[in-house]
């Protein structure tokens, strides 16, 4: 299964797979790329010149693409979903949320990255990296992807709300704000069982009522509701352990 030299072939062209072409050039590593503007013929030729195959792609189309036009490969196939086990393949998870900018290389380094536990180790499956990384059971990758999905995509749904609101709702900068992330960011690092303030820890229920009030016709009022019925529930569950 192992070629020598190492041959990577990036497959994709998304946020991933654009940060991840940099942080191979920023380490002088060399890879081909492909993606679906190109020919399948392409393709097919460097598929056959590769030892790494890392596919980029979106989760729904990962088997379908191994199925395809990876089954004759003898190259590590490793793909980047964080909840899909595949058949042909390894996961390798970054825990990390990719932007438009590309980062530096300190930063790249220090992402962790979540192997599959049956898979190789890392000095395998992505030769000439070294960044902290863990192995974990395929049959807790939903949960560890869903809990993923709840603390970053879903709280910057909320900062974006109060981004825009902020501007369009109260003429307020956003700016103003970011010291109030930021210490919340912080708290959150430095001691997390208590980083949580506000009326729903202080059972505040006149506040609460007020804030709903105020939210009326608005989607986040069910956000708003949701939380508060979560905080409760979850109190309740921690009262019997």
């Amino acid at each position: 299964m192992r070629q020598v030299p190492v041959s990577y072939l990036v497959i994709g062209n998304g946020r991933l797979a654009r940060h991840l072409r940099h942080y191979f050039s920023l380490l002088s590593i060399p890879f081909q790329s492909w993606h679906r503007g190109q020919s399948f013929s392409e393709l097919q030729a460097k598929v056959a010149q590769a030892s790494h195959i890392l596919i980029l792609i979106s989760d729904d189309a990962l088997q379908d693409f191994i199925n395809e036009h990876l089954q004759d490969s003898k190259a590590f196939i490793i793909h980047c979903s964080g909840s899909r086990v595949c058949e042909g393949a390894y996961g390798v998870h970054p825990l990390m949320t990719f932007g438009q900018e590309l980062y530096d290389l300190v930063a790249y380094q220090q992402i962790p990255l979540l192997i599959d536990h049956d898979a190789p180790e890392l000095t395998a499956l992505l030769p000439g990296l070294n960044n902290p990384h863990q192995h974990l059971h395929t049959s807790k990758k939903t949960q560890y992807h869903a809990l993923c999905v709840l603390a970053g995509n879903f709280s910057c749904m909320l900062w974006q709300k109060l981004f825009t609101d902020f501007e369009q709702a109260l003429n307020l900068p956003k700016e103003l704000a970011h010291p109030y992330l930021k210490q919340q960011m912080q708290n959150l690092l430095t001691a997390p069982e208590s980083a949580l303030t506000g009326p729903v820890v202080r059972q505040d229920q006149k506040t609460i009522a007020k804030n709903l009030q105020a939210l009326t016709d608005d989607p986040f009022q069910e956000v708003y509701e949701s939380f508060v019925s979560c905080y409760q529930k979850n109190q309740t569950l921690e009262a019997k352990v």
